[in-house]
């Protein structure tokens, strides 16, 4: 399908992200793949690229563009590629617009420059083991102490824990103050309290590092405050609709590379002396999949627009990420059934495709919470 919301610098860019890909990840995303996380090297390779804080002021080192077409691109690169490993999007689309949108001008001083050469590796802590979407749930506390917080709790599932030099972290600063009474501290690498789990041995996405934070008796400046104090849950909920667009674009662009070498495989493999494609049932298959992949198309790139254009709902942006992604595991399901016992074979791309991206119905609020946001915006 042609795609008519990108322009000549659009199309440039896309080539200098696949450069990049088959230069500085391609190469090593297999060993990364058994190390549990990638090399610090990539993010310092990616922010020399100009693929970290895009949307960032250039007096910082970003590219200071407000398009967000531009981290579409890279998303749907990466995925297409298979390339998990690199925490990208948690910085690029998590952490990035929670540091413009809330810091301090002394704080962009002292976090945006690394932020955008990749020698700050950033994370964003809300899920607790007993609170996954349910934030207002969290246990995590951080009590006023004089110029300090003092921050306890522990978190789970944390992208890019292991390697972070920065996280956010989302805490009570009020217990008895409800949604408001949640601040958003930002812990540094060293903090003395502040101590790393274990690496998450996750189904897929083996590269990418996903861990454990455990936070006892952390002092946090007043200064490492993000945002006003009690203001983090609003802070989280304006850019959830974000988040949940590159998730949603990352998954349908990695359902469309699955398709595209399943349907060259059904045109090459043989059974009973003709290709597998030429099975009615598979040809229907087939068909099925090309139909939804095209009306899913449509419906992402005008997300995509409208979120450019500043006017996406929440509603509709839990409408595409709930689509895309229950979309991408059906579709890369199928393709696993038309490939046989090769499906099942990690040395194929197909079979890795299909651990790395089951988990995009659960991150970033999961398929039913956003049926929910859908069906409360309806008035039921």
């Amino acid at each position: 399908m042609e795609r008519d919301i990108f322009t000549e610098d659009h199309v440039a860019f896309r080539e200098l992200v696949r450069s990049f890909i088959a230069k500085e990840i391609a190469p090593y995303h297999q060993q990364w793949e058994q190390d549990g996380m990638v090399s610090r090297d990539v993010w310092l390779a990616a922010g020399q690229a100009g693929l970290l804080g895009i949307e960032i002021d250039e007096k910082y080192g970003g590219g200071g563009s407000q398009d967000y077409r531009y981290y579409m691109i890279l998303g749907e690169e990466l995925a297409r590629a298979g390339a998990h490993g690199p925490g990208f999007g948690v910085h690029n689309d998590i952490i990035g617009p929670y540091l413009q949108r809330l810091g301090t001008p002394e704080q962009f001083e002292r976090w945006l420059p690394g932020y955008c050469s990749g020698e700050i590796i950033t994370a964003i802590a809300m899920s607790e083991p007993g609170a996954g979407s349910d934030l207002q749930g969290m246990r995590s506390t951080a009590v006023r102490d004089g110029d300090h917080y003092v921050l306890n709790g522990q978190k789970t599932f944390i992208s890019n824990g292991q390697m972070c030099d920065l996280v956010i972290v989302a805490a009570r600063t009020d217990p008895d103050a409800g949604y408001r009474g949640i601040s958003l501290l930002v812990v540094e690498r060293g903090m003395a309290g502040f101590d790393r789990g274990r690496n998450l041995d996750k189904v897929g996405m083996h590269a990418q590092d996903t861990s454990e934070l455990f936070f006892t008796d952390v002092r946090v400046p007043v200064d490492n405050l993000l945002g006003g104090e009690g203001d983090g849950f609003i802070g989280l909920m304006k850019n959830l609709p974000r988040e949940r667009v590159a998730i949603a674009t990352a998954a349908l662009a990695g359902a469309e590379k699955a398709f595209e070498e399943t349907l060259e495989y059904c045109k090459q493999r043989q059974a009973f002396g003709r290709p597998i494609g030429k099975f009615q049932h598979n040809r229907f298959v087939l068909a099925e999949m090309a139909t939804e992949l095209a009306v899913a198309r449509a419906f992402t790139d005008r997300c995509v627009t409208e979120h450019n254009a500043g006017r996406l709902s929440t509603e509709e942006a839990s409408m595409v990420k709930y689509w895309d992604t229950e979309l991408c595991n059906r579709v890369v399901d199928r393709c696993v059934q038309l490939y046989g016992g090769y499906g099942f074979m990690r040395e194929y791309p197909v079979a890795r495709a299909f651990a790395d991206g089951r988990v995009q119905t659960i991150f970033g609020g999961t398929t039913e919470i956003m049926k929910e946001i859908i069906g409360r915006g309806l008035g039921v």
